[in-house]
């Protein structure tokens, strides 16, 4: 094999390792928080991860939650229960 065609594998190693690590972001993978910023016109809104699919987008909180706070799956922020984590 020569040097030209070992390049040549070892560059279409390197696209589709970052290609694999730029899904599994875009997935989720690498996101330890228990919500998710969704993209809403000018502005984002904080969804969980166990989001009611019957409760719009809109009804979710713009800003993310507290340190001791969640988000519920209907879109309110409450204070998180000590015995719940």
């Amino acid at each position: 094999m020569t040097t030209k065609n070992k390049l040549k594998y070892i560059f279409i190693a390197v696209v589709a390792v970052l290609a694999s690590i730029a899904l599994a972001d875009a997935l989720g993978f690498f996101n330890e928080k228990p919500y998710t910023a969704v993209s809403h016109g000018s502005h984002s809104h904080y969804v969980p991860h166990d989001r009611n699919p019957d409760v719009s987008i809109d009804n979710f909180p713009m800003e993310e939650p507290g340190p001791n706070e969640k988000i519920t799956p209907e879109g309110q922020i409450v204070p998180v229960n000590r015995q719940e984590e």
